[in-house]
């Protein structure tokens, strides 16, 4: 059997175009099974909301502002349902308590629960209009989801958590990431960031598994 292709994928949990790539994820992994391996990685981008709408949109309505804008770039997909309140009523503070949230369920329960744990997290965002900056919110979806809370508790107060999820922080900046989502290939010399279509990740992957290893060395 091949090396599957890695596929480092590094989002911010309240990204709606995160939201939408995540059915693009899923039909990659329909498409390819085990021939790719996706790599979930949480980034820095909400780490501060009212700093972020100072910083970016200030003179563009604000909360306001940026609630319109999800909501029109949420609307051609239909598989990316957003809340009417999301942005406008629901305004989380921060990704960062779900992010370590997210980082504990992984050293806990291993990554494929975290990545479930992230869409349920998603889900909860923009289609019910939950907070899921309130660290309350997480330890109760958490509790719901079935995992041992004590454990995800431990990993939390002792560190380990926030220094997994610092380390995806720490690299997402030397990789010089500018968008989320970023998907990651070819051992970090290709980066497709944003509103990537299906069609050309598809294209990237397949070219990818045509012996990438003899390609790769050549002048």
């Amino acid at each position: 059997m091949n090396t599957p292709v890695i596929i480092h994928y590094y989002t911010d949990i309240l990204c709606v175009w995160a939201w939408i790539a995540q059915r693009r994820n899923e039909e990659l992994v329909a498409q390819w099974g085990d021939q790719i391996e996706i790599r979930n990685h949480v980034m820095n981008l909400f780490g501060s909301t009212s700093v972020r709408m100072q910083t970016q949109w200030k003179n563009k309505g604000g909360f306001d502002g940026f609630a319109r804008h999800v909501q029109e770039a949420a609307a051609p997909y239909e598989d990316a349902k957003v809340h009417e309140k999301v942005w406008s009523g629901i305004q989380p503070q921060t990704s960062g308590n779900a992010h370590l949230v997210i980082k504990a369920v992984e050293l806990t329960h291993g990554a494929q629960e975290a990545e479930k744990f992230s869409l349920t997290l998603r889900k909860a965002f923009f289609e019910k209009a939950i907070d899921i900056g309130d660290m309350a919110v997480l330890k109760a979806t958490a509790k719901n989801c079935g995992y041992k809370t004590e454990a995800i508790r431990l990993v939390i107060s002792t560190g380990e958590a926030m220094a997994l999820m610092l380390a995806d922080y720490q690299e997402a900046t030397r990789l010089n990431l500018t968008g989320s989502p970023s998907w990651i290939l070819d051992n970090g010399r290709q980066t497709l960031y944003g509103n990537v279509g299906f069609r050309v990740l598809n294209a990237n992957i397949e070219e990818l598994l045509k012996e990438p290893a003899h390609e790769a060395s050549w002048c």
